[in-house]
């Protein structure tokens, strides 16, 4: 299941463009980071337990939670780490009891990257194949990730093509720009420091991992 291209995802590239007719050569609009690709496979499990084919803003979010938390809760204030965890979890619309099980089950994927033995509660989730067309970026969510796009200061130049590399910081800076929508305001509700978000955004001192 890709939502969102990747670099090596030729295979899925092709599947998606056998429905587009002519989209088919255009490519992959963008790639992403490790982490959030990471993020994307969280964000089409909790879309798929809820039924839904449509992956939310709130879906993609509280991936990035459960996966990155440790790095980008620095753009909150300590202080503030609990009420921003409690909005977080609640975003998820799971029970506390699965909720635990997804941050098991992602605490054992990252003991498997890094070579450690670890329980895995959720394996079976990795072993159900997954419909590419089960689940999609919702409109809100793919007009998210072109403004992330337009931001990113990461691109890969191939077959003649500049692809936008989307990190964590930049989308979670265009969810935070979605002026109006709900979750933008629960965000600065809950003390996003905004500015230092943009500056790591838009000015890293160093590349992606990709």
């Amino acid at each position: 299941m890709k939502l969102f291209g990747r670099k090596g995802d030729a295979a899925s590239d092709d599947h998606r463009g056998q429905g587009n007719g002519h989209l088919a050569s255009a490519g992959p609009a963008h790639r992403l980071t490790l982490d959030l690709a990471r993020a994307e496979k969280l964000a089409a499990m909790l879309a798929k337990s809820r039924a839904s084919r449509a992956v939310e803003i709130a879906d993609l979010l509280a991936g990035m939670y459960i996966s990155d938390w440790e790095r980008l809760s620095e753009y909150w204030e300590e202080r503030s780490h609990e009420e921003v965890e409690t909005f977080l979890q609640g975003i998820c619309r799971i029970s506390p009891q699965r909720w635990h099980s997804w941050i098991e089950f992602y605490d054992g994927e990252r003991r498997k990257d890094r070579g450690l033995n670890g329980w895995h509660p959720l394996r079976r989730w990795k072993k159900e194949p997954m419909n590419d067309q089960s689940a999609q970026p919702s409109a809100a969510l793919a007009s998210v990730l072109r403004q992330a796009e337009q931001i990113t200061p990461f691109h890969e130049r191939t077959s003649g093509r500049s692809i936008p590399i989307l990190t964590s910081e930049c989308v979670l800076l265009c969810i935070a720009r979605s002026y109006g929508s709900e979750i933008s305001r629960k965000l600065a509700a809950t003390g996003l420091d905004a500015a230092k978000l943009e500056r790591r955004a838009l000015s890293p001192k160093r590349g992606p991992l990709v």
